[in-house]
């Protein structure tokens, strides 16, 4: 099994026990869950092309141009952090970002595996 099938086989499987809603606020800010990539996927390339580094502030959103920038925030935490989205994904209905683990653990959910997070445009 590939490592694009083995990732949207966890993502699938994840979101059979956690299930959110999506809001979109306007243009620039979106509402909804977060998650974070396996370690299982280090250094396999993304959909951008580059090889998924677990310790980058990267970020998978299933439509935001490559290269753009954004800040997730956890609402319940204020906790923040400022990530590049190169790769598509989260494949899980009410998640929309996939966040490395170092961006993940910024925002205190490792333990947790998801959160509810904004996500607002930087560029």
């Amino acid at each position: 099994m590939g490592t694009r099938a083995r990732l949207t086989l966890a993502c699938c499987l994840t979101g059979l026990l956690t299930a959110g809603s999506v809001q979109a606020h306007d243009d620039a800010t979106q509402e909804g869950m977060a998650s974070f990539y396996s370690d299982t996927f280090q250094g396999a390339p993304t959909a951008s092309g580059e090889p998924f580094d677990q310790q980058a502030l990267t970020a998978a959103h299933p439509s935001l141009p490559f290269g753009t920038k954004v800040l997730v925030t956890r609402p319940d935490t204020g906790q923040e952090v400022e990530v590049l989205i190169n790769d598509r994904g989260p494949f899980v209905k009410g998640r929309i970002i996939d966040l490395s683990k170092h961006a993940a653990r910024k925002l205190g959910m490792l333990r947790r595996g998801v959160a509810p997070v904004l996500i607002t445009q930087v560029n």
